[in-house]
């Protein structure tokens, strides 16, 4: 009885995990609708690249920013 109970709830767990995974590569598959301010004739190493720049800006302004200084009490 305790071993039905066990390779059940294994079944049960690999079911779970079975959708899950169905889920995750189903929305791996959807195509980007694109990517705001590149243009859509774009090649995929052109975005790339694109991305690659707007992340350098933003970490890039906010690292420019000043920090924040604790007040005195």
């Amino acid at each position: 009885m305790r071993t039905i109970f066990g390779v059940l709830s294994l079944l049960i767990a690999l079911a779970i995990v079975g959708v899950l995974a169905k889920k995750q590569l189903g929305a791996l598959s959807v195509a980007p609708a694109g990517i705001p301010g590149a243009p859509a004739s774009a090649t995929l190493p052109q975005q790339s690249q694109h991305i690659q720049q707007q992340v350098k800006q933003s970490i890039e302004n906010t690292l420019q920013q000043p920090r924040p200084m604790p007040e005195e009490k």
